[in-house]
Formats: structure tokens, sequence, C-alpha cells
């Protein structure tokens, strides 16, 4: 399923795609497609929206 996440360096919106076979809540480190700086997410399937929501804060 496709999500996206907003990098917490240049605040880039950022496509990705979650796999559902993964679980409801994940987690993983995913490089900015647009300035390489890595971003840890928190993925988790929100039922209200039937989407999964992805969130990126700065991996240091």
């Amino acid at each position: 399923m496709d999500s996206y996440f907003i990098c917490a360096f240049c605040l880039e919106k950022n496509t990705i795609f979650v796999d559902p076979s993964a679980g409801e809540s994940q987690r993983y480190v995913e490089d900015c497609q647009v300035c390489c700086r890595p971003n840890r997410l928190s993925i988790y399937w929100d039922e209200l929206e039937s989407a999964y929501i992805a969130e990126g804060e700065a991996e240091s």
C-alpha cells in the first residue's frame, strides 16, 4: 500500500510502499528521496482513513 512521510530535514513529501504483511504498526529508517538524509518512520494503520499513516523524525 502506498503512503507518504514528510522529511524531518528538508520537509519534502516522500512516497513509500508499506507492506501490510509486516503488521499494523511498523518502525524503520528510510532515506529521504530528495536530500538523502535518514528519517525514523513510525507507521500505523488508521481504521477511520483505511490507510497507513507514516510519521518521520530525524535519525541521528
